[in-house]
């Protein structure tokens, strides 16, 4: 049988609020976007700015709940800026029939407070 890999979740603009070069590597994303997005501690995404058109991929801290915090950890920081508007997306891998069927969680935060409205 077949897999193929596919979005699974999307955080979909939202802003850079810290860069911290010297933190272990990482994304720091607040906890409230990560549930609204199904997407878990640990877990592996895409980033991409739409500021610079810098593409990266790290993995996932959990942020303090309500803060609206995005910070890019690590040498991820070379990459961004605070104020940058990024895209973060995550993908599974699935069986090509279940993939077709698969309705991937996609969220559109306010890129001014980086909450859901």
């Amino acid at each position: 049988m077949m897999n193929i890999e596919v979005l699974k979740s999307k955080i979909h603009r939202v802003t850079v609020t810290e860069a911290r070069l010297d933190y272990i590597g990482s994304i720091t994303i607040d906890e409230d976007l990560l549930d609204a997005a199904n997407i878990i501690r640990g877990e592996h995404v895409y980033i991409v700015n739409n500021n610079n058109g810098a593409r990266l991929e790290t993995y996932v801290i959990p942020g303090e709940r309500g803060s609206g915090v995005i910070c890019l950890n690590g040498a991820a920081a070379r990459l961004v800026q605070p104020g940058d508007i990024i895209i973060i997306m995550s993908y599974a891998s699935m069986p090509f029939d279940e993939a077709k069927e698969f309705t991937p969680r996609v969220i559109f935060p306010n890129t001014e407070t980086n909450k859901l409205d």
